[in-house]
């Protein structure tokens, strides 16, 4: 398989198929790379959007000031997805470009694992 491609696929689905091919590829750091990058952009959100999901359950017992907070953290977890969204598509393309596209914090960080 090509590496781009390989790349590519890595964020098909999410941190899922980014793990696997982490754990699969040993020689080609191209694809290492955005298997590590996807796998920790991808699964941050993830534990993003469910730590988002459980806040406003706690915060409902605070009297008047914790349904607004709540509320607060509801509107973050909805802008959650197409920011995702948008994420998923653009590191795709890039990686089926043959791009070494790097992420500000977590590029850095996959950098590591390569």
């Amino acid at each position: 398989m090509d590496e781009n491609v390989a790349g590519a696929l890595s964020y098909l689905f999410g941190f899922l198929t980014g793990i696997v091919f982490y754990v699969v590829e040993d020689d080609n750091e191209f694809v290492r790379f955005h298997a590590a990058q996807s796998t920790l952009t991808f699964g941050g959100i993830f534990a993003l959007s469910i730590l988002l999901g459980f806040i406003p359950l706690f915060l409902d017992s605070i009297p008047v000031v914790g349904w607004m907070v709540g509320l607060l953290f509801g509107l973050a977890s909805l802008l959650l997805a197409p920011v995702g969204l948008i994420l998923w598509v653009v590191l795709l393309i890039k990686a089926y470009k043959g791009e070494m596209f790097k992420l500000p914090i977590v590029g850095e960080m996959a950098e590591n694992y390569v």
